[in-house]
């Protein structure tokens, strides 16, 4: 039901001409890749200039307190817990004693949790992927996650114009980009490797495989601090008030970045782990 409302808020937005909500979709899912694709989407509508979120116990054991009068935001959060099998009487005490059984998902529950501006107290130290323009470490690891996924890596000056060029199996590069413009390029590549060399190539036009790509390099540099232009702004505009499109470009969309995200991105501090844990 969230992941609908949400969806349908972003359809009524296209409708009216406007793609600010999916500006701040995009933004709110470089901040919170880790999240699931409904979550994500509910925070990015309910609040899209949030940064960081976490439940009232965890801004607590940080110390910080959520300001009075503050209106959560709702996410849905699993429910895990133990079923049992339905055994005999006289099984039951042996199998207690012997066998523990396994947490399963149950279902989900509404909770809410709130953004770092909606609270006060104690400053939050900044993490390491909070960077201005610089690429860092984050080449390395995605040209080692590149290898990982045997897909070559070239440099050719004969692909001008393009920046950039995904062949299925192989990205080239242009020669004589700046860091951040090559690293953005070498995502939107790697983005096509991993979702536009299957069957999915056959089920999307040009034009949506091209602006999903941008879309990943539009999340993944704003989740390493660089400053991204709006050439995503208008992605909305490709679907043409089309829910279930829109739903579904949406989700491989999070969860490419989320992939190359997690391959190049350092292991979080353990302060930020409890931020988010109540979230996850």
């Amino acid at each position: 039901m969230l992941i609908k409302q949400a969806v349908d808020h972003l359809i009524q937005q296209l409708e009216a001409g406007k793609s600010e909500s999916l500006t701040a979709y995009l933004k709110a899912m470089a901040r919170f890749h880790n999240y699931s694709f409904g979550n994500v989407l509910s925070i990015a509508r309910q609040k899209p200039n949030a940064t960081r979120v976490a439940g009232i116990r965890a801004w607590n054991e940080l110390g910080r307190f959520v300001k009075k009068g503050e209106k959560g935001i709702q996410i849905l959060a699993p429910v895990v817990g133990h079923r049992r099998k339905k055994t005999e009487p006289e099984q039951d005490a042996e199998t207690e004693n012997n066998v523990k059984p396994q947490p399963v998902l149950i279902g989900f529950r509404a909770v809410y949790v709130f953004d770092v501006s909606q609270t006060e107290g104690v400053a939050l130290p900044e993490f390491d992927h909070n960077i201005s323009g610089e690429v860092g470490g984050h080449r390395d690891r995605l040209m080692d996650f590149l290898n990982q996924q045997n897909i070559a890596l070239e440099f050719n000056e004969k692909i001008a114009p393009a920046l950039g060029v995904s062949y299925g199996g192989k990205i080239a590069l242009l020669p004589g980009q700046s860091k951040a413009e090559e690293f953005t390029t070498l995502v939107h590549e790697t983005a096509h490797e991993l979702l536009h060399k299957a069957e999915r190539r056959t089920m999307t036009t040009a034009t949506v495989r091209e602006t999903e790509a941008e879309a990943v390099a539009f999340i993944v540099g704003q989740a390493i601090g660089l400053e991204i232009g709006n050439s995503t702004a208008d992605y909305i505009q490709l679907y043409h008030g089309n829910a279930a499109l829109l739903t579904e470009s949406l989700e491989v969309i999070q969860r490419t970045s989320a992939v190359i995200l997690g391959a190049i991105r350092e292991a979080a501090p353990a302060t930020e782990s409890v931020a988010v844990a109540e979230v996850a």
